[in-house]
């Protein structure tokens, strides 16, 4: 039995953790009738109830008036011609659309753990993390949230209380696209028409959301048949689509870690972002960036996608394309391995593979790496995170399903010059859950997106029960000595 040592850490779910959102609450013949209502109110009545809502949520939300003025131009159109508006009306109708999130009331769970970019400021030993976390509230909308902390030279782990200001970043699509790279995924997405050929016949070889946009209106004006029509609007909603779905957001400089939160923002991010397992990744030239593979779902449709960040303030969110970019839990290996991208891939939602590529955005071809052998893994198995470079060679931890749908953490040993070679394997898990583990919003689980190595120790973050989050560390040495 390899020593496992659990923390007294439990990152819970917190109701007062709240983030202003865009409130809709009908269709555009509903928003009007509530837009009419609040211009019959007396201008007096008006200031009034402006100043009672500020005194309500002002200290809540610092700059919320901001907010309302922003909501309010998003309006705008909806209003009589000619309505002339007091400032304090402007806002007030900004207040009744908008309304606050409690975006982790349901659970914090399936972290992430990194090494932060900035190591400035610590003790001999000491190394500072962020901890990234899946936050589930109403309706079971996940987005992603930060953490911070360190690790001392013996592995005792602090987390840094988080900050209450909540906010989003700013979205804009990506600055520019490349016209090659968008057409190969085009392709991939099997969007390739003589309507999306005669958009991008038309662009210039970089090219920005609005010019893609342009071009897509001006060859809808085009005339046509009622069937071509049909056919070209279909093929422009997949084309915009592809243009929304890869998209850049940023932060204030000034903002916490813990303050910042990543909603989801493009079509097929619609019902959620899960899962984002972030690695630090070397280049070849020896600079570093970090990577985060993530499932996005709109509802529908799983599909896994890529975050990349140098200082998590500026986010790029990328499509993966390919076929062996599908399903969940893909996670990509710390640089390079013979000259190309590595990834271990579930995409058949039981086995594990290893996919290489020349282009981070495209994965073809899967070689399978393992498949479920003992009874705590029967039902599945998959990667919990990004593998872990040692001198034995790539440390996987990984996740079963067994008896009862209990998910367990074990751990195996890839080749370091040949990842599909499976060089160990633990034949029992490093982590069940315990009695007190079990309960929460799905029970007997415990579940990881990712680990890190510091001293020597396997510092391990893991959610339980898919509600909160604990840290667990093992000595590296213990887990390979009982690798078969």
């Amino acid at each position: 039995m390899i020593p496992v040592r659990r923390t007294t850490i439990a990152l819970r779910p917190d109701q007062s953790r709240v983030l202003i959102r865009p409130f809709t609450p009908g269709d555009e013949e509903r928003t009007r009738g509530i837009l009419t209502r609040i211009l019959s109110f007396p201008e007096a009545e008006a200031a009034l109830l402006m100043e009672e809502v500020l005194a309500a949520f002002g200290t809540r939300h610092p700059g919320i008036s901001a907010v309302f003025g922003e909501r309010f131009a998003q309006l705008r159109y909806l209003l009589p011609p000619g309505a002339n508006l007091s400032a304090a009306r402007k806002l007030l109708i900004g207040s009744y659309f908008v309304c606050e999130y409690s975006l982790e009331s349901a659970a914090l769970f399936n972290p992430s753990i990194v090494p932060h970019p900035d190591q400035t400021g610590l003790p001999p030993g000491v190394l500072r993390f962020i901890l990234s976390l899946r936050a589930t509230g109403e309706g079971h909308l996940s987005s992603i949230t930060f953490r911070t902390g360190t690790i001392d030279a013996g592995g005792h782990v602090e987390v840094d209380e988080a900050k209450g200001n909540l906010s989003e970043p700013r979205q804009t699509p990506t600055s520019a696209y490349e016209k090659a790279l968008f057409a190969r995924k085009l392709q991939e997405l099997g969007l390739t028409c003589d309507f999306t050929r005669g958009v991008l016949d038309r662009l210039g070889e970089v090219f920005g959301m609005a010019d893609l946009r342009r071009e897509v209106d001006s060859g809808l004006e085009r005339p046509a048949s009622a069937e071509a029509a049909l056919a070209m609007g279909h093929a422009a909603d997949g084309i915009l689509r592809l243009g929304y779905s890869n998209y850049e957001v940023q932060f204030r400089e000034n903002q916490d870690l813990s303050e910042r939160i990543i909603f989801p923002a493009s079509p097929s991010q619609r019902n959620g972002i899960e899962d984002a397992r972030f690695v630090r990744f070397q280049n070849d030239d020896g600079t570093r960036e970090y990577y985060a593979t993530f499932t996005a779902y709109d509802g529908r449709t799983v599909m896994p996608e890529l975050m990349e960040t140098s200082d998590f303030l500026r986010f790029r969110f990328i499509t993966l394309n390919g076929p062996a970019a599908q399903n969940k839990g893909m996670a990509l290996f710390p640089r390079k391995v013979n000259g190309l991208y590595a990834m271990l891939s579930r995409m058949d939602n039981e086995n594990l593979y290893l996919v290489q590529s020349d282009n981070v955005h495209f994965w073809f071809e899967a070689k399978p790496v393992l498949k479920p052998e003992f009874p705590w893994e029967t039902v599945q198995l998959g990667n919990c995170g990004s593998p872990i470079e040692t001198d034995a060679g790539w440390l996987v931890l990984s996740h079963g399903v067994g008896p009862m749908r209990q998910y367990a953490i074990g751990a195996f040993l890839l080749d370091k010059d040949d990842p599909s070679r499976v060089i160990g394997r633990l034949r029992e898990p490093l982590l069940r859950p315990t009695e007190s583990e079990r309960r929460g919003y799905v029970p007997n689980v415990v579940y990881t997106c990712g680990a890190l190595l510091h001293g020597g120790q396997l510092i391990l973050p893991y959610a339980y029960a898919d509600h909160a989050t604990s840290f667990a560390s093992i000595t590296l040495a213990d887990v390979l000595a009982a690798m078969e």
